[in-house]
């Protein structure tokens, strides 16, 4: 277990080249609404999702795509100065940074910094004790377990599926830790987006393309562990390795000889991904998968564990974005920021591997 810390359809060789995901023509080099690091089809579908879900004007939305990146980074920057001060942060409805505080003197500095500063009551160790004595119940499946900075809880979120002898016992230790945790209930399934059928295939498995990446010349993909677990041979090449359930992160060897650093927007165009970091609450996302294609919403929660039917995977980032069965290994990202894998789906959820801890694992770089 992790440490708690704080495809565009393909054809195999066919004229129509894989990119993370992608198609490898049309990489836009500036993006046509002006923001730095977005292809213009990027932009405007994460301008068109803030306003719909948030009634937020077009100029207002481009400004959060603006300036989101840095906000995320002078979070990382307060945190670090911080340390245990510090009880989280996150972006608000403006893009802007908020950082939890919890004394006065720490808020200061915060506001010193740049960010807003929020006094509340639990410090992160006492929320990752939270979550532990969660998570040390017996999983229940179609439950998760996730951080939620902006009330300061952790938040227990269980399916009108979940059912079992566990879940009284879950719901005890719940109500136990008091405000600490929050418990909200959903309806449906949390499942892998896996299905039968075509984009990247084997096996009578359809899952979407990663991110391409390289190490010592050649060339792989990172995908969804339970896709890789299930299959030993894509039209794209062989699994090389699998880590589900814990984690749901895997590798492909790419034999295709294509395999450029971008993410296919399913129109003829695609996205540059130039680098990885971690995701951030508020953040606003997209997602790009061989079911849905690309779709848009924003970061809810960190350090989420779902507990699938197959087994529990911790950790994950929780995002509103829409994604379905056939989208499992699909990119997450935030213009030409990598975020994570596509892992599986609630309602109106979507879960994701942070994509750093896939890199590390098996030694890959991101391909330019």
């Amino acid at each position: 277990m992790r440490k708690i810390v704080n495809g565009r359809r393909f054809a195999a060789r066919s004229a129509i080249a894989l990119v993370a995901g992608a198609l490898a023509a049309g990489v836009t080099a500036a993006p046509a609404a002006g923001i730095e690091g977005y292809a213009s089809d990027v932009a405007e579908s994460a301008i068109a999702d803030m306003g719909t879900r948030e009634g937020i004007s077009p100029a207002a939305a481009a400004e959060i795509l603006r300036i989101q990146d840095s906000s995320a980074r002078t979070l990382d920057r307060i945190g670090d100065a911080l340390g245990s001060r510090v009880a989280g942060g996150y972006l608000d409805a403006k893009g802007k940074p908020v950082v939890n505080v919890l004394d006065p003197a720490a808020a200061d500095q915060v506001r010193a910094s740049g960010a807003e500063p929020k006094l509340v009551k639990h410090s992160l160790s006492v929320l990752a004790s939270a979550q532990g004595a969660l998570e040390a119940v017996p999983a229940v499946t179609h439950t998760s377990v996730g951080l939620d900075p902006k009330t300061n809880q952790v938040v227990l979120s269980v399916s009108s599926s979940a059912t079992g002898g566990d879940l009284a016992t879950l719901l005890r230790t719940a109500d136990r830790l008091g405000d600490r945790v929050r418990v909200e209930r959903v309806t449906g399934e949390m499942s892998l987006a896996i299905l039968n059928g075509e984009a990247i295939t084997g096996g009578g498995t359809r899952c979407s393309v990663g991110f391409n990446t390289n190490k010592g010349g050649q060339n792989y993909i990172v995908d969804a562990g339970h896709c890789t677990r299930a299959v030993s041979q894509w039209n794209v090449g062989p699994s090389q390795g699998a880590s589900f359930p814990t984690n749901d992160y895997g590798l492909i060897r790419n034999t295709t000889g294509s395999a450029p650093g971008a993410v296919s927007l399913y129109n003829g165009s695609s996205q540059k991904i130039s680098s990885h970091a971690p995701a951030t609450v508020g953040q606003r996302i997209q997602k790009s998968g061989s079911t849905t294609r690309l779709t848009s919403g924003s970061v809810q929660r960190l350090n989420v564990t779902v507990n699938y039917s197959e087994g529990a995977v911790h950790q994950l980032i929780q995002t509103s974005a829409l994604a379905n069965p056939g989208d499992s290994g699909g990119c997450l990202f935030a213009g030409s920021v990598g975020l994570g894998i596509t892992s599986g789906k609630g309602t109106g959820t979507s879960y994701y591997q942070p994509v750093a801890e896939a890199l590390s694992a098996y030694g890959v770089t991101l391909n330019p």
